[in-house]
This record gives C-alpha cells, sequence and structure tokens, in this order.
C-alpha cells in the first residue's frame, strides 16, 4: 500500500479552503506531509510520532491512519498496524482501500474474522453511518408524513395510503439500525506481541496470559492506564494502554 499525499489529508481536515495557510509551518496539513516524508525515507519511528501527535491533537483521517499502517507494517509491528487500520475503518466505513488491507492483514496474522470483530453490533454503527442511515430514516418518516397528509386531503387518492405505511416501516427499520449499533462495546486491538493479561490494574499484578497480537477485543472497564478487556476465549483481565489501543471512540 502506497502514502496518501498531504492535499487529501488538507481536504479531510476541512482546510483546502485555506490556501496557502493550509501549509502553513506547524499547522496539520505540514506535519502530515513531514511525517509522509519521514516514512518514504525510511524513518518509520519518527514518522509514527508525528502521525500520533495528530492523532492525539484531533486532526484524525482515514489517510492519517493509513499511512500509520504502512509504516507500522513496515517495520514489523503487524499488530499496530492492524489497529491503525480499524481506526481507518471507523473514520471511513466506505473506503474499500482500507477493507482490503485490513483483510490482507488478517489473513497475515492468521486471525479468524471473530477475532477482529468481536462486537457485531460496531458492524451495525459502521453500516449505519456508511449509508448515512440517520438521513435515509429521517426522509422516509418525511415521505410517510407527507402521505399521510395527502391522504387527509385527497381522500381519492387510495395509493397514498400504503405508500405512507411502507414509508413509515422502512423508516423505523432504518432508525433501529444505528440505534442498535449504539449499544455496541467499545473495542481495542492489542498491539504488541505477547501483551500480558493482568490479573488486577496495578504495577504488580500478576500475569494470566498472553493475548494474542493484532486481536480486537472488548473493554469492559477503563482505569488509569488500564483497560480491563476479554479475549476471544473468554478470558478476562487487565491490559495495559500502551499494549491495547483503543479502535472505537476518542483516539486518548
Amino acid at each position: 500500500m502506497g502514502v496518501r499525499p498531504g492535499p487529501a489529508f488538507a481536504l479531510a481536515l476541512g482546510l483546502a479552503g485555506l490556501g496557502p495557510l493550509a501549509l502553513a509551518a506547524g499547522s496539520p496539513a505540514e506535519r502530515f506531509r513531514q511525517a509522509n516524508e519521514l516514512v518514504r525515507g525510511g524513518d518509520y519511528p519518527k514518522g509514527i510520532a508525528l502521525y500520533e501527535e495528530l492523532a492525539a491533537s484531533g486532526a484524525e483521517s482515514a489517510s492519517l491512519y493509513w499511512n500509520w499502517a504502512q509504516a507500522a507494517a513496515a517495520r514489523g509491528d503487524q499488530g499496530e498496524a492492524l489497529w491503525a487500520l480499524l481506526r481507518a475503518r471507523e473514520l471511513d466505513p466506505s473506503d474499500r482501500a482500507v477493507l482490503r488491507e485490513l483483510e490482507r492483514l488478517r489473513e497475515g496474522a492468521n486471525l479468524d474474522r471473530a477475532e477482529v470483530a468481536p462486537e457485531p453490533l460496531a458492524g451495525l454503527a459502521r453500516a449505519a453511518r456508511r449509508f448515512r442511515l440517520d438521513l435515509g430514516a429521517l426522509l422516509l418518516l418525511v415521505v410517510s408524513l407527507g402521505a399521510h397528509l395527502g391522504l387527509r386531503l385527497w381522500p381519492s387518492a387510495r395509493g397514498l395510503g400504503p405508500a405512507a405505511g411502507t414509508a413509515l416501516l422502512l423508516g423505523l427499520l432504518a432508525a433501529a439500525i444505528p440505534v442498535a449499533g449504539s449499544f455496541a462495546r467499545p473495542t481495542g486491538a492489542v498491539v504488541r506481541r505477547g501483551a500480558p493479561l493482568l490479573d488486577a490494574a496495578s504495577p504488580t499484578a500478576e500475569a494470566l496470559g498472553t493475548l494474542r497480537e493484532g486481536e480486537v477485543v472488548p473493554i469492559l472497564e477503563a482505569s488509569g492506564d488500564y483497560l480491563r478487556v476479554e479475549d476471544s476465549s473468554g478470558a478476562r483481565g487487565w491490559a495495559l494502554t500502551r499494549d491495547v489501543r483503543r479502535v472505537t471512540g476518542p483516539y486518548r
């Protein structure tokens, strides 16, 4: 996969209309360009550090995480690469290149599909965002209301009755999908090989086992620098936030 250029990132940030100011020294677009140059030159740690700074500042985009994934994969960090692509998918569920690359890395890591998608409801939430089902539901409900109003004004227009009922039913179904998706548990991806699953959220905790690199795990609880998670075998315990990074929700 190739590095995505800075102009696309500027557009993603809504900076396209700023002209030369968008590429001013220290601006998100300029720092993104610098990070890309570092990655192209093989300086993956510094490039990733800049990507991380941008994400932490709120300047997230699918392009940023795509390039982050490329840099992580190039230095052999498959778990981090998978996590970055999962973040990109959350931001742009319709990006087919991200979906293809995510599938390729999943297969390369010998992970089952269930191990990278433990929350079916999260898939509904992505589908709702991808197809803008919230707007579709609103439009269908407006159509239903209009048809009901038309039926009152023109009782002889018999076709309006079935149309109103159909639009109402479809609108409710479309609205139900994002609502169901909102109940999905937050998830995180294991980014470090051999990451321990701990018995407590403490520096003196003992390891219960290890988490599989690249696996996506539901997050049950958070406490400081620790997340309580559940792996695909059903084992529950605590993991350091540097070992398990959030896929859904804010970067930090």
